[in-house]
Parts: C-alpha cells; sequence; structure tokens
C-alpha cells in the first residue's frame, strides 16, 4: 500500500506531495518516508543527511540555495511547525521551465511536501514565527560546491507573500542572474 499521494506540477519531476495518515481515537501514524514509495518518482538515490531548521522570525527568508556537480541534491521538504512560503526554482539548463520558480505554502496543519529533484535552486519564506522545517538530501553539503542565488532578484521575481522581515548576509549579497548564468546541467 502507498502511504503517500505523489501530485506532479507543471515542472518536470517536481511533485507536492501528500502523506496518507492512519487514524483512530488515539491519534494518527503516519509514514515520513520509504524509499520504495519514492521510487515511483524516480528517486534512485539514497538519503544521505537530514537537516532541521527553525526560523524565528516571520517574514524571514532563507535561500535561494543549490549545490554543483558532482553534489547536486535532491530535496524533500516538509515545514513540522508554523506556515511557510516554499519556493523551487528551475535552474536546469536547457529546461523549458528555466528560470521559473514554483511556490506553496508548507503548513504544519496541510502535512505536504515538496519533492525538489536535482537542478533547482531552493528558499523559503517563514510565514509565521517559529517556523521548523525537517529536509531529506541525497548529497552531503559541501562547501565547495554551494551557491547562492540572491532572492530578491527581480529577474526571478519571486512574489514573497510579507515583507522581509530578516535574511542572512549570503542571500542578500548573493548575485543577480545575469547574461551570464546558464543554468546547471543535471
Amino acid at each position: 500500500m502507498n502511504r503517500f499521494e505523489f501530485s506532479p506540477t507543471s515542472f518536470n519531476n517536481l511533485y507536492v506531495i501528500s502523506p496518507q495518515k492512519i487514524q483512530d481515537h488515539r491519534g494518527y501514524f503516519e509514514r515520513y518516508f520509504c524509499s520504495q514509495d519514492f521510487q515511483a518518482i524516480g528517486l534512485d538515490k539514497p538519503i544521505v543527511q537530514i537537516n532541521h531548521s527553525l526560523t524565528q522570525q516571520k517574514g524571514s527568508i532563507r535561500g535561494l540555495h543549490y549545490q554543483k556537480k558532482p553534489f547536486c541534491e535532491t530535496k524533500i521538504i516538509r515545514c513540522l511547525r508554523g506556515k511557510i512560503l516554499d519556493v523551487a526554482l528551475d535552474i536546469r539548463k536547457n529546461s523549458p521551465t528555466f528560470l521559473q520558480y514554483f511556490a506553496i505554502e508548507l503548513t504544519q496543519e496541510n502535512s505536504l511536501y515538496l519533492y525538489i529533484p536535482e537542478g533547482f535552486a531552493h528558499g523559503f519564506q517563514s510565514l509565521s514565527d517559529e517556523a521548523e522545517i525537517l529536509y531529506l538530501l541525497t548529497a552531503p553539503f559541501s562547501p565547495q560546491n554551494d551557491q547562492t542565488l540572491n532572492p530578491l532578484d527581480p529577474i526571478i521575481n519571486i512574489q514573497w507573500q510579507l515583507k522581509l522581515t530578516d535574511i542572512s548576509h549570503k542571500d542578500k549579497n548573493a548575485n543577480f542572474i545575469d547574461c551570464n548564468f546558464k543554468g546547471i546541467e543535471v
């Protein structure tokens, strides 16, 4: 029995995932991850790292982050507490949706995940104070392959829902996309 509903988006290999809960009078049971189930959407690499983040201030933005080859990563994102606007920016060279983004609210209440394949930059804005995020990753963090695109870049023009309250120095000072940006090959 599949414990997940995988809903395709208009972006190739980018999915919104709904876990299927088994509920009774005590509460519920939910499978967070099963490699067999995720193979149905093409996940053929092992999960090698799990990250947890807490963003304390509503309106804060984190991202847009990605890693270059050979550390390109698939990310599976879920908001455990609070609410975020999660954003995946397609930076796959030759993709029909190159430099377009997908955004979705992930909340504690809706329990949705976002499955982000290799070739996307990822970022989010906290829509609540105390937003906790869990990330499953197929590649370990590699400082020398770590890349950042400016989340306020007018070419990307992400429609953040709230006024910016906080952003890291690294993200705020990341380069804007210019005509030399060709994306990444995956």
